[in-house]
């Protein structure tokens, strides 16, 4: 994966620099904060967190992969929480490129 520079500007006019990784894009939205240790699949796909950018605040991500979208006998997603992604942005301490 190509690491590119990536910058957090926020309203108090605090700026974050870091490596983007996903879409090169910009986007803009309300900061909020996620602090479990497991279950970033299920944030991303929450539509609670929509338009804002999802900040992990534990530091390994990425390390035990994304499981299979199965679905129960209802046709429900059992491990995700829609079909889709909904946060505008994902902020991340440490990114594991192989797990």
């Amino acid at each position: 994966m190509a690491e590119r520079s990536s910058t957090l500007h926020l309203r108090d006019g605090t700026t974050i620099v870091g490596t983007s990784f996903g879409a090169a894009r910009s986007v803009a939205g309300e900061v909020v904060f996620q602090t479990g240790m497991v279950g970033y699949p299920e944030s991303l796909t929450d539509p609670s967190y929509k338009s804002q950018i999802l900040v992990l605040t534990y530091p390994l991500i990425g390390n035990y992969g994304v499981i299979n979208p199965e679905k129960d006998a209802l046709g429900l997603l059992k491990t995700f929480e829609s079909s889709g992604i909904h946060v505008a942005g994902f902020v991340i301490g440490s990114l594991s490129q192989n797990y």
